[in-house]
């Protein structure tokens, strides 16, 4: 398993059916890179707290709000006129860049906010994708994204 989050993200999306289930996770609300840091740290078994599933949040939202849900609006808002403008098209391709970048920025600032929590030290299994995803009933996408992390080579 890739030991930083970033590759483990990478990884983790490429699986089957993690694509999907993030993107309908997105369409109900959830910050996929936030749940992907979930994912990391539940087969890392660290300990889920209130004040570290609060630190994460408090993390992420600002940059989600303020510069990956902006640039994942404009790139979309252009799709259907990138499929007849060239220079449309090669414009929205940079957004998809930028928005790629800023996720990665994302979940670099989510890795080092959890650079002490020790690995191994949950009592029980935790809970992070469920403290980390929206209310609504995801339990088939979060459930999709939990096993496809465990099944990831060591």
């Amino acid at each position: 398993m890739p030991t930083d989050l970033w590759r483990f993200a990478e990884a983790l999306y490429q699986r089957p059916g993690v694509e999907a289930a993030c993107l309908h996770l997105q369409e109900q609300g959830a910050d996929v890179c936030l749940l992907l840091c979930a994912a990391w740290l539940e087969r890392r078994k660290v300990a889920c707290t209130d004040e570290r599933t609060e630190a994460l949040r408090a993390l992420a939202q600002p940059w989600q709000q303020q510069v990956v849900v902006p640039l994942r609006q404009l790139r979309q808002r252009w799709r259907e006129q990138a499929h007849s403008d060239r220079a449309m098209a090669a414009l929205r391709e940079q957004i998809k860049q930028l928005e790629l970048a800023a996720e990665r920025e994302q979940l670099e600032r989510l890795a080092a906010c959890t650079q002490d929590w020790s690995n191994g030290a949950a009592d029980r299994p935790p809970n992070w994708l469920e403290r980390l995803a929206p209310q609504d009933d995801n339990r088939d996408a979060l459930q999709t994204l939990r096993i496809a992390a465990t099944q990831l080579s060591a």
